[in-house]
């Protein structure tokens, strides 16, 4: 697969591939994006998006050799009705896909190395900013550390992961994970 330049014309209409991208995908605050979009943050600032994003795989990026997980969170959501959304993320162990056997593997296990937690911490829905990266915490977490201490927890809620790791902001995420690394 390649990447798609933004000025790709779709064959038999006026439109380019990034008519189609400003269309559908506007909504950063959806959730499904929102968490594409954290991928993509995390992969900027290691630098790592030189091939497109693969939607199954059995982690999200590699950095240096290791395998990165990224989830991602939010106080409001794109449908937010004054409720604050509960702020916890996955950390279920999963059963991988062997695209050569076409079967899952036997064991569940949480198959990367470093997991980071993206927190859009803006809790003001006049004031929210996806693309304000002031707005974001990040919160760097080995995967040896979530296995020793939440070995059977499938999430993990924002003050269990307050107490093994400290949000850092985007332009020092490359640093935290070397450091981690």
């Amino acid at each position: 697969m390649k990447k798609l330049s933004p000025d790709t014309k779709i064959l038999g209409t006026q439109q380019s591939i990034s008519d189609f991208w400003a269309w559908g995908f506007s909504d950063l605050l959806m959730n499904s994006l929102r968490g594409i979009f954290s991928e993509f943050l995390v992969g900027s600032a290691l630098g790592v998006l030189q091939t497109p994003r693969i939607e199954w795989d059995t982690h999200d990026l590699v950095y240096k050799d290791k395998k990165i997980e990224v989830k991602s969170a939010a106080y409001i959501q794109s449908w937010h009705a004054g409720k604050y959304s509960k702020i916890n993320f996955g950390i279920e162990a999963k059963k991988s896909y062997n695209y050569t056997t076409n079967k899952y593997d036997a064991d569940a296990v949480r198959h990367a190395d470093i997991y980071v937690f993206c927190l859009l911490k803006e809790k003001d829905a006049n004031q929210i900013d996806v693309l304000n990266m002031e707005q974001w915490h990040f919160y760097i977490v080995p995967t040896q550390t979530l296995n020793n201490l939440y070995s059977q927890q499938k999430r993990i809620s924002l003050s269990s992961l307050e107490k093994i790791s400290q949000p850092v902001l985007y332009h020092k995420m490359k640093e935290s994970i070397d450091i981690i690394i």
